[in-house]
């Protein structure tokens, strides 16, 4: 058993003792539907107290399309810095693939700009090379549909490049499967599975040199807090970068860990605990 976690009322507890924050998106900032306004307010007074914000996400595009999202979402660009994103992370694994055949997955057209400049053609996967996972095709997907399609990819010893590592997400009042899940699933039956996204370094370096760019300064890690909702991303995305995380329940844990009721730190604090995060508070919902 772990010990329970510190109780805080908002960032705003937090707040002097970091210089910069690298915070999730999907779950943290909006639900896919709408922005939080607690939350959007509590990165603009950070950054207005001399904190500097990027925004990190698992979204399968680049960053340019995600601002313009946000845009439309009305999260106003003074409350960050600069984002990165597991698109723009993984352009750079796709590129390999330069003058040759991909096969995609995900929505058809929604994802065109990750290869937006890149010379690939998307194609049939019995003509392709790599299989590139945006997301499931649709939203009332789930990877269990995917398996006959995946025993086909791995007749062929088709590598998959998955641009979302996230297994699931919130969107509006519901649960739904993302890129990830499918990735896992390959991977269980063999398959050879590349993500770039949270947890993995790549996004975390970009993000780091992001934020110390932003600062004018270089950042000591134990000054830069990790704000995100999924223990399999951010938290242990956190650990291993190792820098400190603010966890954000109310999202994707948010029934299992009663977030809007009774929680129970020592929930929290036992959930958390296999990703070996430093763990300095968790919230509901994002504020200051």
């Amino acid at each position: 058993m772990t010990s329970p976690l510190p109780t805080i009322s908002g960032l705003s507890d937090l707040s002097g003792r970091y210089d910069a924050v690298l915070s999730d998106v999907w779950g943290v900032i909006h639900n896919g539907v709408s922005a939080f306004p607690e939350a959007v307010e509590a990165l603009r007074s950070f950054r207005q107290h001399g904190g500097r914000v990027v925004l990190i996400t698992n979204a399968p595009r680049p960053s340019g399309p995600i601002v313009a999202m946000l845009d439309r979402l009305g999260v106003p660009r003074d409350a960050y810095d600069a984002i990165v994103s597991s698109g723009d992370a993984t352009r750079a694994m796709i590129a390999r693939y330069s003058g040759r055949a991909i096969h995609h997955v995900g929505p058809a057209t929604e994802d065109d700009a990750l290869y937006d400049g890149l010379d690939v053609r998307r194609t049939g996967a019995e003509d392709a090379e790599v299989v590139v996972v945006t997301d499931l095709d649709t939203d009332d997907d789930t990877p269990e549909m995917y398996r006959e399609r995946a025993r086909f990819w791995l007749s062929r010893k088709l590598p998959m490049i998955c641009a979302n590592p996230d297994r699931v997400v919130e969107h509006g009042d519901q649960i739904i499967y993302c890129g990830g899940a499918l990735g896992d699933l390959y991977a269980a039956m063999g398959g050879m599975v590349h993500m770039a996204g949270k947890p993995y370094q790549p996004i975390y370096e970009e993000a780091y040199r992001l934020a110390e760019e932003a600062a004018g300064k270089g950042l000591g890690k134990s000054r830069v807090l990790a704000i995100g909702d999924s223990v399999r991303t951010d938290a242990t995305g956190a650990a291993q970068f190792g820098i400190d995380l603010l966890f954000i329940t109310g999202s994707i844990h948010a029934a299992e860990l009663d977030a809007f009721g009774k929680p129970d730190p020592q929930a929290i604090a036992d959930l958390i605990a296999p990703s070996r995060a430093r763990t300095a508070g968790y919230l509901p919902r994002l504020a200051w």
